[in-house]
């Protein structure tokens, strides 16, 4: 009997190369600090927030770093508290534009946003220095579009504060929605066509002044966080600024905003969300932490504690201690009191949750100011920030981050020069600038014309 043959082992198939899997591109962008309590006046290091040298130098760190842009707020009118100008406030904002438009001759990549009010401006002036920024600069410009219905602002323009507040959203998307015609309309030949614009707050008809800019439309950013806001960014917007203060906030607020925008045919990569955050680094977690606290007592002095309260409680409570327990007494809004600033939402509710924070911690009246009012911020060493952007940016809390620094001009050097390294060797951020336009940075798609 012949012996049965041996096994013949089965050829192995190559099995197929695994990429692995590249992480969800981080964008970066950087706000100039002045203009709000995150600043630290009293730091010696703090210098200017007019002198040119000071947006030229936070402007070319932001560069260095590889940001996606260079974001500017707006100040229309000199903020008050009990009728005098608010001495702990900036007094002196430059004109947004004007200094884009000067920071376009020292930068080569990064993206250049001005935040201007829709309801101060009309489409045809403001579409045609947007339009003009994006051609000086390359197709890099960006507007991130504000509303008041505030009359303490109104009363520097000649409509003063007539606008309801039902309506900023109203007149806004329409404002974007003119702009944009004016935008388009010059024929891909570069002959200028008709405009005509007849809506509920804009009716006008003519010629735009300039070619379609490199961008075709400067990117749109939108600024908040009620529900007309974030519709508003929905249906408009290329970019939300926004704020959230722990990672389950965050993911929430991205899938809601996200879901919203399928009703008006757009994508989950047609805008981007970035929330407004503070970094502070340290050598070790505790240095870290230990430089946190001394920031936030530089930011929330005795004096701008009160303050803050008495936005919330409406009424005078200068002689109360800030070290001591906050007011027993009601809050009673007074609109009058603190002008020219957002309100605090219901006055009533957030007294509660501050007053239920500061009895279940101890806290004093400065105490929970620096509690309850803190940005958002990522506290540790170079690493530890670095893999914290990163988990944020990985399980959709954030598709960015707008950095907001304590210090003008250089609050951002320490950021670019030991966390952007960190992201980038984890495959979480860029290594150079791939387009030359501010879409490009951001993955947003050339517009399509509508007109």
């Amino acid at each position: 009997m012949t012996a049965p043959k041996p096994m013949q082992p089965r050829p192995t198939q190559p099995r197929p190369t695994q990429r692995p899997t590249r992480p969800k591109p981080m964008h970066l962008a950087a706000h100039f600090p002045g203009v709000n309590n995150t600043t630290v006046w009293a730091d010696p290091r703090s210098g200017s927030q007019i002198d040119f040298a000071s947006f030229e130098h936070l402007a070319r760190t932001a560069e260095r770093g590889l940001f996606d842009f260079f974001f500017l707020a707006e100040g229309l009118r000199l903020r008050e508290h009990k009728g005098r100008i608010h001495d702990l406030d900036v007094v002196g904002r430059p004109e947004s534009l004007t200094v884009l438009n000067a920071l376009a001759a020292v930068t080569g990549r990064l993206g250049l946003a001005a935040t201007v009010n829709a309801t101060f401006n009309e489409p045809y002036e403001l579409a045609r220095r947007f339009a003009t920024l994006d051609h000086l600069s390359g197709g890099r410009a960006a507007w991130n579009v504000v509303t008041s219905s505030d009359a303490f602002t109104g009363e520097n323009f000649r409509r003063g504060g007539y606008l309801d507040r039902a309506e900023r959203y109203t007149r806004a998307a329409e404002f974007v929605a003119t702009a944009r015609k004016l935008w388009d309309s010059w024929t891909p030949d570069g002959t200028p066509r008709p405009f005509a614009h007849h809506g509920r707050h804009f009716d006008i008809a003519g010629e735009f002044t300039l070619p379609r800019s490199p961008q075709g439309h400067p990117v749109v950013i939108q600024a908040g966080d009620s529900d007309e806001g974030r519709e508003f960014a929905a249906s408009s917007a290329d970019v939300i600024f926004t704020r959230h203060g722990t990672l389950e906030a965050g993911r929430a607020f991205y899938a809601d905003v996200k879901r919203r925008l399928a009703k008006y045919g757009r994508s989950p990569a047609d805008l981007k969300i970035m929330p407004g955050v503070t970094v502070v680094l340290g050598d070790t977690a505790a240095d870290a932490h230990a430089r946190a606290e001394e920031i936030r007592r530089q930011q929330v002095s005795p004096q701008t504690a009160l303050l803050t309260l008495e936005r919330i409680w409406g009424v005078d409570l200068s002689g109360y201690d800030p070290d001591g327990p906050l007011p027993d007494v009601d809050p009673v809004p007074d609109p009058q009191l603190s002008q020219g600033r957002t309100r605090q939402g219901d006055s009533v509710a957030t007294a509660e949750k501050w007053r239920a924070l500061a009895q279940e911690r101890g806290l004093s009246i400065r105490q929970t100011v620096i509690e309850a009012g803190a940005r958002q911020s990522f506290v540790g060493t170079p690493e530890e920030v670095a893999a914290e952007l990163a988990q944020f940016v990985a399980r959709d809390a954030a598709d960015g981050f707008i950095l907001v620094p304590q210090l003008t001009p250089g609050g951002l050097d320490e950021f670019v020069d030991r966390v952007v390294p960190l992201l980038q060797e984890r495959g979480a951020f860029r290594t150079g600038y791939e387009g030359t336009t501010l879409r490009s940075h951001l993955g947003l798609a050339d517009p399509v014309r509508n007109a």
